[in-house]
């Protein structure tokens, strides 16, 4: 397992760096971020990717099923000049309520790949973006190099082997035991198999729940790499990005911009 993913303040810090660097950029070519804007972040963890927006006076809110991730947040945040116009939720998306009105920007970072049953959640999405909001959405498509996020695995030859993750469901656990994987890494590698994502089942998704697109990037060079490992972003080649499905093996992330259909 990485450093990173042990030190959760390093995680953190790198959040709020890749964030600022270049998904606030991201979002404000199509919406200027302005003070008093509502920002909501689901699967926000301690919230590092939510500071940018609040250091630009907007009224944030995180949304994370972990407790101990939103109290590392609130200590995180607690010295902040304007940690007053933070909320930190832990909760299930599907079963929180505890919203203040419609959000001008709502972000989920590396975070749709996780949530079950993502038709569902495009559609509840929906009543709590404001009708000029926008949604970004980052995410690893499943069958890249390391879609199944082999890289939280204990075994180091594990979690730098790629695309293992693409192995039936049987040999998959197979494997992971074999490697020596506590059950419960097993289990949430597993259940991160059983919601892995592509680029295309997103798109059809959001289309069928009545959104519709602003902006996509294909990255095959992942701009949090440049964070991590030092290395710059770069676009995927325009002719991969257009053949369908084999274009999903070769991208580390998609960043989506999506809106609200008017029609």
């Amino acid at each position: 397992m990485q450093k990173r993913h042990i030190d959760r303040l390093q995680y953190v810090n790198e959040q709020v760096i890749s964030t600022e660097k270049y998904i606030v950029p991201y979002i404000e070519q199509k919406k200027g971020i302005k003070p008093g804007m509502q920002v909501m972040e689901i699967g926000c963890g301690e919230a590092g990717n939510l500071k940018p927006f609040l250091d630009r006076g907007c009224i944030c809110t995180g949304v994370d099923f972990s407790e101990p991730k939103i109290e590392k947040g609130r200590a995180f945040f607690a010295s902040h000049p304007m940690v007053a116009n933070l909320k930190l939720i832990s909760e299930d998306i599907y079963k929180t309520n505890d919203f203040d009105g419609k959000f001008d920007i709502i972000f989920l970072r590396d975070v749709i790949e996780h949530i079950h049953d993502q038709d569902k959640f495009l559609g509840l999405m929906k009543k709590w973006l404001s009708p000029d909001g926008v949604a970004f959405f980052a995410f690893p498509p499943w069958q890249n190099p390391f879609g199944g996020h082999q890289q939280i695995c204990e075994s180091k030859i594990l979690s730098h082997l790629p695309y293992f993750h693409l192995l039936p469901m049987f040999l998959y656990k197979a494997l992971l035991k074999l490697f020596g994987e506590s059950k419960v890494k097993v289990n949430s590698l597993v259940e991160i198999k059983e919601t892995g994502i592509s680029l295309e089942q997103f798109e059809q998704l959001y289309l069928k729940n009545g959104y519709e697109k602003v902006e996509k990037t294909l990255y095959f060079i992942n701009p949090n790499y440049d964070i991590k490992f030092g290395l710059k972003p770069r676009k995927l080649n325009k002719l991969i990005a257009s053949i369908p499905y084999l274009k999903n093996f070769f991208t580390t992330t998609g960043y989506y911009l999506i809106k609200l259909s008017r029609i």
